[in-house]
C-alpha cells in the first residue's frame, strides 16, 4: 500500500496551517474539549514548549498542503511519568478515512520509540469517535477504560477514551540509567 501522504517534522511555519486545523474540531467537534479557539500566537507558544523538551511535532503533506498533524507530550507533570507520552493527532476534517491519521500515528510511534519513553497514552475525546479508536487499535494500543461524562461540549456530556501501547521495551526493561529523576523528558 502507498502512503497517502508525506509526514514530515513540523516547523514553526506550519503553525497557520495547524491552527486552522484544530480551529475547526474546537469550534465543530468533540475530539477537544477546549472551547475557545486559540490564535496562531497560542498555538506557537505550545508547539514551541512541546518541541523544545524534545518531544516530536509532525505533519501530513499532501501536494504540498497541511492536512494533519500529531504530537506527543508529556502525559502528567510529575516526574515520575517522565517515561509516559500522549499522543495527539489532529486531521482537515473532510480527510478522514483516507490514512493519514495512521501514518502519522505510525512516524510519531516510530520517533518515540527512539527516544526515551516507554509508554504512549491516547486520551480520546468521545467514545463514539471510532476512527481514532480503530486507528489506535490498529497501531497495537489496548482499551484502557472509559471516563463517563467527563466532558461537556455542544450541549452534550462527553466520554474520554483511554488507549495505552508500550514504546519499545515498555515496562520489561528498565530505563536508561543515565537519565535522573530530575531530567527532562528529552534528556
Amino acid at each position: 500500500m502507498t502512503d497517502f501522504c508525506r509526514v514530515r517534522p513540523a516547523t514553526a511555519q506550519d503553525i497557520t496551517a495547524i491552527a486552522q486545523i484544530y480551529a475547526w474540531h474546537v469550534l465543530h467537534g468533540i475530539a477537544t474539549f477546549e472551547e475557545i479557539v486559540p490564535d496562531r500566537e497560542q498555538m506557537l507558544e505550545r508547539f514551541v514548549h512541546i518541541t523544545t523538551q524534545g518531544y516530536p511535532y509532525i505533519v501530513a503533506e499532501k501536494d504540498g498542503e497541511i492536512i494533519g498533524y500529531a504530537y506527543a507530550s508529556s502525559f502528567r507533570p510529575r516526574v515520575a511519568y517522565r517515561y509516559t507520552v500522549e499522543n495527539a493527532i489532529y486531521l482537515r476534517h473532510d480527510l478522514g478515512r483516507m490514512g493519514a491519521g495512521s501514518q502519522l500515528l505510525a512516524e510519531l510511534i516510530r520517533l518515540c520509540e527512539a527516544g526515551p519513553w516507554r509508554q504512549m497514552i491516547a486520551v480520546i475525546g468521545n467514545s463514539a469517535n471510532a476512527a481514532s479508536i480503530a486507528v489506535h487499535r490498529k497501531a497495537g494500543f489496548e482499551m484502557i477504560g472509559t471516563l463517563a461524562a467527563t466532558g461537556f461540549k455542544h450541549g452534550q456530556w462527553v466520554d474520554t477514551v483511554l488507549m495505552q501501547r508500550a514504546l519499545s521495551g515498555g515496562a520489561q526493561t528498565l530505563p536508561d540509567t543515565a537519565d535522573t529523576a530530575t531530567s527532562s523528558p528529552a534528556a
